[in-house]
């Protein structure tokens, strides 16, 4: 099936539904064989052999690949960010099985469309051709139009392709999920980017080996995009203009800084400036230092670091240096991680930024690591003795047999909530590893954990 005869339908003044060829541009499917269209529509894989990264999607066996082979017909949805080949591998199932291919947006078809789409597909179906449904940003539907494709896939009238940057199980309703593949596309690699960009180079349908591409220009470039593949195209194809609006071939760092109106933040997402600016971020966290802390930030956003790293290094932190001293900021920064899935850049650098604020902005204490680490290198140095007779479980009728539970103290029937008994093994009796320090929150706990400690205390 040739790319400029994929299918949409359209309605004419007395409602009649039919078949249309459409002429793509721009970011469309089709047509993409002609030199005015963007590098990044050019260079779309034409096989499912051809596209770059994706590797756990496209082993032999693979529900992708048995997709695209023609010998699965199950409905997927494509969740992953911006510029990973969402819309590329949807193309490429269509067109390496020679079904029909229609492509709708969910940020401007309505329920209406949807549903002659449908009645298309049926129609198309009866005559022996199947239909491929590609929905793109399909998070942006809401219920009822979801609904409407429920018995589409629940019947296979279409084979149903939905690609969204939001995590599924919040943005599609669960019937439709349930009768679905969720595949997972992840961040493209440098090396995986490399591949497209010096494919483009070379390729025909790409610059056709009239630039050179000096290392400098090229490592810019990769660590802008971001993981993203239509970025870095983006990226190559004007500084290729820009190249030859200087009369050169050569594409250099100041060409690639100028044609993308910003310079090129130097940081190498697998090198030593990956490591180095996430220990300047954590420790100006960690030092309270918030202007320091949002500088360190913005260069990783700007250099296309994968923000849901970002957000762990913060949920971490959030424990391992404020801890109790201000235990809210662990929800904020797990809270920012959750935005980060759901929403995607650039709207969660206001989360991402949020946390930071608040993690930098808080009382300090290591208090959580110390007291963990501490009690798991007692049990690794084999302290661990036996339960306490009285703490062991004494659910089953035999266990009063043994001693199991005999003098258990039930905590809620003594004087403040605390039961004065040992808890801890024979080996390990009077050891502390929660060491509370007088910062923020923390100064509270250690007041409490003191008439905690005496009301445990063996009486005398």
């Amino acid at each position: 099936m040739p790319w400029g005869s994929l299918t949409r339908v359209s309605e004419d003044l007395f409602g009649n539904i039919s078949p249309v060829a459409e002429p793509t541009s721009g970011g469309s499917l089709a047509d993409a064989d002609h030199a005015n269209l963007p590098l990044a529509v050019r260079m779309r894989p034409r096989s499912i052999d051809e596209i770059v990264g994706q590797q756990h999607l496209l082993a032999a066996g693979s529900p992708l690949r048995r997709l695209a082979e023609g010998t699965g017909a199950m409905s997927v949805f494509l969740w992953g960010p911006p510029g990973v080949g969402k819309t590329t591998i949807a193309a490429v199932v269509s067109h390496q099985t020679g079904r029909r291919f229609v492509e709708i947006s969910a940020v401007t078809s309505g329920v209406k469309e949807v549903r002659a789409h449908l009645e298309a597909a049926k129609r198309e179906l009866a005559r022996g051709v199947s239909t491929v449904l590609f929905v793109d940003e399909v998070h942006r539907f809401n219920k009822a139009q979801q609904d409407v494709l429920l018995p589409a896939v629940e019947n296979r009238l279409v084979t149903l392709i939905a690609a969204t940057t939001e995590n599924p199980s919040f943005s599609v309703i669960s019937p439709l999920l349930s009768r679905s593949l969720v595949l997972t596309l992840r961040p493209l690699t440098d090396d995986d980017l490399n591949t497209l960009v010096d494919r483009a180079l070379a390729d025909p349908r790409g610059l056709r080996e009239r630039y050179q591409l000096d290392t400098p220009a090229r490592q810019a470039m990769l660590s802008m995009a971001g993981g993203d593949a239509r970025r870095v195209l983006t990226y190559l194809e004007e500084a290729a203009r820009s190249a030859d609006a200087k009369g050169t071939t050569v594409i250099d760092l100041e060409t690639v800084e100028q044609s993308v109106d910003r310079a090129a933040v130097r940081y190498d997402a697998d090198g030593d400036q990956h490591y180095d600016v996430t220990s300047a971020f954590i420790k100006s966290v960690r030092g309270s230092d918030v202007d320091a802390a949002l500088h360190w930030l913005a260069r990783m956003i700007e250099a296309g670091e994968d923000p849901r790293f970002i957000a762990r290094r913060l949920v971490i932190l959030a424990s391992e240096d404020i801890g109790m001293a201000a235990p809210a900021v662990l929800q904020t920064c797990v809270a920012a991680a959750q935005a980060v899935q759901l929403i995607g850049m650039p709207e969660a650098r206001l989360n991402l930024a949020q946390a930071t604020i608040a993690a930098a902005t808080a009382p300090k204490s290591n208090a959580v690591i110390k007291a963990i680490d501490a009690a798991i290198a007692d049990v690794r140095a084999g302290r661990i003795g036996d339960v306490p007779p009285h703490l062991r479980d004494a659910h089953y009728s035999s266990a009063g047999e043994y001693g199991h539970g005999v003098g258990y103290r039930y905590a809620h029937d003594y004087p403040h909530g605390v039961a004065a008994q040992q808890y801890l093994p024979d080996e390990l009796v009077g050891t502390r590893y929660y060491e509370p320090t007088q910062h923020g929150n923390e100064a509270q706990i250690a007041e409490r954990l003191v008439l905690i400690r005496g009301l445990l205390a063996p009486e005398a």
